[in-house]
């Protein structure tokens, strides 16, 4: 089968697309680090071994939804909420020109009984 495999460097970056043969003759080099199966047994994509000058993709926390972000302490980093202002240093989640809209859309999803 002519399935075109992604092969990945190991900072995250795209390569090249190569064939099944083509990813046996990269791992018979030496320079596959990983390989990525799918549940079913075909491979997904291939990750290259870190070259020399080439920093690995580095390893992180959760990344976090878009809300909330890594607040530094004096004890450490912790998550916290984003505020709707914009204001990161408040205690004002909902400033005072976005509450009617915050209300609106909670009393619009208030169902009768």
């Amino acid at each position: 089968m002519n399935a075109s495999i992604p092969v990945y460097r190991a900072d995250g970056r795209l390569y090249d697309h190569v064939t099944e043969r083509g990813l046996a003759r990269l791992q018979a080099a030496g320079l596959v680090a990983r390989i990525v199966r799918h549940r079913k047994g075909h491979i997904n994509r291939a990750i290259l071994f870190a070259r020399p000058g080439e920093a690995p993709l580095p390893r992180t926390a959760y990344l976090g939804t878009r809300y909330s972000f890594q607040d530094h302490l004096e004890h450490g980093l912790c998550w916290d909420l984003k505020r709707l202002g914009g204001d990161r240093w408040g205690t004002n989640y909902a400033p005072e020109e976005v509450r009617p809209l915050f209300l609106q859309v909670v009393t619009g999803c208030l169902v009768e009984r």
